[in-house]
């Protein structure tokens, strides 16, 4: 594995998809489909569609025997036993409401897990990478390394979510129990919460009803960083599903002493 070259594939594929995404967004006329077909609201747009469009076929050119796992065109195989895994826009009902923290996760992924990570932020011009012994971030402000807060008592720990609503109503329950327990709670920001651990900002982000391509990224760019993500039994959380990520060991202790009694 050519670090260099994946490093630099995976900033093409993001600049790809800020190409095909920034055009849609705050556009009068962006429609929405819905993915969900049981009462809920999954939206999907062409934004999601165009930019996962975009990376695969620069993958097609420059990867064409690595397999793709991406949110809106399901899995291809490849030969190389490595895969990239792709979320085009995560937060696509930020992006409806015109709030720019939704992003672009992107990941490479062996047998084990992801080994590095990006998470894209197009609009507001931030971009986080992790792996191969990289933690950084560039932005409006210029470069500078990456570096989770480490450890703090949970009474002082800053604790995100996407939603109020957490999976399901024990894993809701868990959560307000752990939320009881922290010095602030907030809510929003998709991908962009996991970013902010990594940059030393905040303390915990705990979801539930994750998808693999949710995960991927987020996990090499904090592990990198030098936080911990795990699901809510402490192993490992690259399949989705319950994630803690946490700035420090004292914060995912705590946070798992909570969590992993949730049935």
């Amino acid at each position: 594995m050519n670090e260099i070259e994946i490093r630099e594939i995976a900033h093409s594929l993001a600049d790809a998809a800020r190409a095909a995404i920034l055009p849609h967004f705050r556009h009068i006329a962006l429609s929405a489909d819905n993915k969900h077909d049981t009462g809920g609201f999954d939206p999907v747009t062409e934004a999601d569609r165009a930019a996962e469009r975009a990376m695969r076929a620069l993958l097609a050119e420059r990867r064409p025997r690595d397999g793709i796992l991406g949110e809106e065109y399901g899995a291809t195989e490849g030969e190389s036993g490595l895969t990239w895994v792709l979320d085009p826009v995560d937060g696509t009902r930020a992006f409806l409401s015109g709030t720019p923290t939704w992003g672009v996760l992107i990941a490479l992924a062996d047998a084990s897990g992801p080994v590095y990570g990006l998470i894209d932020q197009p609009y507001i011009g931030e971009r986080f990478e992790g792996g191969f012994g990289t933690a950084q971030m560039t932005g409006p402000q210029g470069a500078r390394p990456l570096r989770a807060r480490g450890d703090r008592p949970l009474s002082e720990a800053i604790l995100f979510t996407t939603f109020p609503e957490v999976g399901t109503l024990a894993e809701g329950t868990g959560f307000a129990d752990l939320a009881r327990q922290v010095r602030l709670t907030r809510y929003g920001l998709d991908c962009y919460a996991y970013a902010l651990v990594a940059a030393g900002q905040i303390d915990l982000v705990v979801e539930a009803g994750l998808a693999p391509y949710d995960i991927h990224a987020p996990i090499a760019v904090i592990e990198a960083a030098g936080g911990i993500v795990t699901d809510w039994q402490g192993g490992p959380a690259h399949a989705g599903g319950r994630v803690i990520a946490a700035a420090g060991r004292t914060q995912h202790a705590a946070a798992l002493d909570i969590l992993s009694r949730v049935a």
